[in-house]
């Protein structure tokens, strides 16, 4: 019940989303290499809100951890590559949650954890950037701290 709770807001949330402020332009350029910049914002507006919302979130509970808020800041980017909307998303969501097998743009929002932890990989992104890209939406991996992973999951889901 909560998963759709969260799935509710975001789906809300992505409708009112409107492009980002000045300030969050310069947290983001003050936290990211111009390639990370360039992928970040090259991320449909409900992602970049979603995305910087999450790093205000651990930069509240964790003050001036950069690792983390560069963690919570590119942690969707996968995403983008599907190049399906809100309705399309939350269809595959909901066919994914029914365990209804789905194809093409649909399955490739659905791995959009893999495909964006592998794309910052190669953009060669520290391992808990790559690494919470990769899991977040699974368990923690046993090297990240149990501590940073509760503050980015909690920034996630909010």
């Amino acid at each position: 019940m909560r998963r759709l709770a969260h799935l509710a807001r975001r789906f809300l949330g992505s409708l009112r989303a409107r492009r980002p402020l000045p300030a969050d332009q310069s947290l983001v350029a003050e936290l990211l290499s111009s390639a990370e910049g360039e992928v970040f914002w090259s991320q449909p507006v409900p992602d970049l809100v979603h995305a910087l919302r999450s790093a205000h979130i651990v930069l509240n509970a964790s003050p001036g951890n950069s690792r983390l808020a560069r963690a919570a800041l590119l942690h969707d980017i996968g995403k983008r590559h599907s190049g399906i909307g809100t309705v399309q998303r939350s269809i595959a969501t909901g066919l994914s949650m029914l365990k209804i097998p789905t194809r093409g743009r649909m399955l490739r929002y659905l791995d959009h954890a893999e495909i964006g932890a592998d794309e910052l990989d190669d953009l060669g992104c520290e391992d808990l950037v790559v690494q919470f890209a990769r899991h977040h939406h699974g368990n923690r991996p046993p090297h990240l701290e149990p501590k940073d992973w509760v503050v980015l999951v909690l920034a996630d889901n909010e």
